[in-house]
């Protein structure tokens, strides 16, 4: 593909493990001002202006001499890492509505299933039970936990009080959010994990929240409250749990149940025992997918502005890593 006649500099449009023909066909219908290549004519290709990326081939921006700025498309950030040779160039997360709100309706459909004991009506539709002596209690009385506060962990929390659950919550640095318990920093995670009937799992993946989901972290979740033990729910990175200690603390009791949406590796091995471990429910890294047609146009816009000279918003910090 060739550049356009409008001034302005190729999109450079790398994805591995996603088809780019919804991508193309978005940027297509959002962008018509501007072309898009999947990959540069050379390493040190001068045409390209800005990287929209999911998994990127380590190397491949290195060496682009106008690139003006990175775009990931997905909440995270860590894929965008994995390449140790990334130009000095800024790199924008994505924030949507609508992604956002897909997380949302996940943690609390998850929230609720596990509150409202979905797992045991499901067993006994399946053997022909019918219980009605079961001790039900009201969402005030449990308190959801989420780990990440940032736009994802935040809007969760809002929807959860909505529903009228407790909610604390615990981030790296200390947040100020109504309605919620906040906790800060190493000093705050006792207090927060003490806290939570439901542990909610929102962080971005770094190398200080690498497999921070262990056996010493579920330990340390000694609340008995109306779940028995708490329940986990990792939405956020699969990076972020060791899957054979989730499963020693199910099996201890440490844990009474969990849902997991990421894996540590993806998809996830025909013989993992997750599979089919009663108190697992497992779903396939759907709770957000990232929709090109919500996510395109604010990255257009970002691109358009940043051109008129304007800042770019909601940027990486290369120092904590998202």
């Amino acid at each position: 593909m060739t550049a356009n006649n409008t001034g302005k500099g190729r999109i450079l449009l790398s994805l591995t493990g996603w088809s780019p023909d919804v991508w193309l066909d978005q940027l297509a219908k959002t962008a018509p001002h501007r072309t898009v290549t999947l990959e540069p004519d050379s390493e040190a290709d001068p045409s390209i202006d800005y990287a929209v990326v999911w998994k990127q081939p380590p190397g491949l921006l290195s060496k682009l001499p106008n690139l003006k700025a990175i775009f990931s498309l997905g909440a995270g950030v860590d894929h965008v890492f994995v390449d140790t040779s990334l130009p000095n160039v800024p790199i924008v997360r994505v924030v949507s509505p609508n992604l956002t709100t897909r997380m949302s309706e996940y943690v609390v459909w998850q929230v609720l299933d596990h509150h409202r004991q979905g797992r045991l009506y499901r067993a006994q539709q399946a053997a022909r039970i019918w219980d009605e002596d079961r001790n039900q209690k009201a969402a005030a009385d449990l308190t959801v936990g989420i780990m990440g506060l940032g736009e994802l962990g935040r809007d969760a929390a809002a929807k959860l009080r909505m529903m009228g659950f407790q909610v604390s919550g615990w981030a790296r640095t200390e947040k100020h959010i109504e309605g919620v318990t906040c906790y800060a920093g190493s000093d705050g995670l006792g207090a927060f994990l003490a806290s939570a009937d439901i542990l909610v799992v929102l962080l971005p993946l770094t190398p200080e929240t690498s497999e921070i989901l262990n056996r010493d972290l579920f330990a340390r979740m000694t609340k008995v409250g109306p779940l028995d033990a708490p329940v986990l729910i990792n939405a956020g990175r699969g990076g972020l749990q060791n899957e054979a200690d989730i499963l020693t603390a199910l099996d201890q009791g440490l844990l009474s149940a969990v849902t997991l949406d990421v894996f540590q590796q993806e998809p996830l091995a025909d013989d993992s025992p997750l599979w089919n471990h009663p108190k697992v429910t497992i779903t396939p890294h759907a709770a957000a997918a990232s929709m090109p047609s919500s996510l395109i146009a604010p990255i257009i816009a970002q691109m358009d502005a940043h051109d008129r000279g304007e800042p770019l918003v909601n940027l990486v910090d290369r120092k904590v890593g998202y």
